[in-house]
């Protein structure tokens, strides 16, 4: 026999476009599937930041509307004693978060400078603001660009880098606002990540979960190639061997062995050409009795 055989051809023209096409299908999927993880997770992240940032400026609203109520009611009191009075203290300075804070301070004055009259760390109080700059390194600017963005009685608002105690930068969220009707300002600043951290779990669980569904679904195409390749396997060489066999029966015929049994009894078109072949014997066998009686 030449070229290819049954066998050959049932694995190259039906498993090759198979294979070729779950193979397109499963890249499909899992390209969706990627697709709307990222989606889900940047949708949910972006979700709680705006949450997170809207809850800061609230705070920083709800401190400076208790700061201008206490100041209108205690006119006496003087910015150098603000840090200083447990009470005006106690609203001015305020936790925002696990480890954020509000504080107090004031607009730029004739020459220019910018100070704090309420904060956590007293050895800022009253100080230029700008010797901060030394300790907040390259985030100063971003900081400088929040905390002098309050000009003209609006709020401000913005990222800047913090260094920890560790050593480690991460990112501060501060809103400014400022308290109506006087020069003071509130800053209510804070970790955004204290909000963020559990969407963070979510999406590494999310990222988990996909990349299970991605091998899932590998698993399952494999699989079903496997499956589908051992049915057409048995399939095609069951039928190759009744070919084979109505092949051996017409050979014998062919040298005058008419004797040979026929085992194909399928009612396809296999059985109907084994039949035209068992017809063919008879008619064969027949014929040849007629001469012999003949002679």
């Amino acid at each position: 026999m030449k070229g290819m055989g049954l066998m050959g051809k049932s694995m190259l023209f039906l498993l090759v476009p198979l294979i070729v096409f779950l193979a397109i299908g499963a890249l499909f999927s899992i390209k969706q599937l990627d697709s709307l993880s990222k989606i889900l997770i940047e949708g949910g992240t972006a979700t709680v930041t705006r949450m997170a940032e809207q809850q800061v400026a609230q705070h920083a609203r709800a401190v400076a509307a208790q700061v201008r109520l206490y100041l209108l009611i205690h006119p006496e009191l003087k910015k150098e004693k603000f840090n200083t009075d447990p009470d005006f203290k106690k609203i001015a300075v305020q936790k925002v978060g696990l480890t954020g804070y509000s504080a107090l301070y004031e607009l730029p004055d004739k020459n220019g400078i910018w100070r704090t009259w309420a904060h956590v760390n007293p050895k800022i109080i009253g100080i230029d603001m700008r010797n901060v700059k030394k300790a907040l390194g390259e985030s100063f600017p971003a900081f400088w660009k929040v905390f002098t963005g309050v000009k003209g009685g609006k709020e401000s608002r913005g990222y800047y880098k913090w260094r920890d105690a560790d050593g480690k930068l991460r990112d501060k969220f501060m809103v400014c606002t400022p308290v109506k009707g006087t020069r003071f300002i509130v800053a209510s600043t804070t970790y955004l990540d204290e909000f963020t951290r559990p969407m963070k779990k979510l999406q590494e669980r999310s990222r988990q979960m996909a990349q299970e569904t991605r091998n899932i679904i590998i698993a399952l195409q494999v699989a079903t190639i496997a499956i589908i390749g051992l049915i057409v396997f048995f399939y095609v060489r069951s039928l190759i061997a009744r070919i084979a066999h109505l092949s051996e029966v017409a050979d014998r015929i062919s040298v005058g062995e008419l004797d040979m049994e026929i085992d194909v009894r399928s009612k396809d078109e296999l059985g109907v050409l084994a039949q035209s072949i068992a017809r063919m014997q008879r008619s064969i066998r027949l014929a040849i009795e007629r001469v012999r009686r003949r002679r």
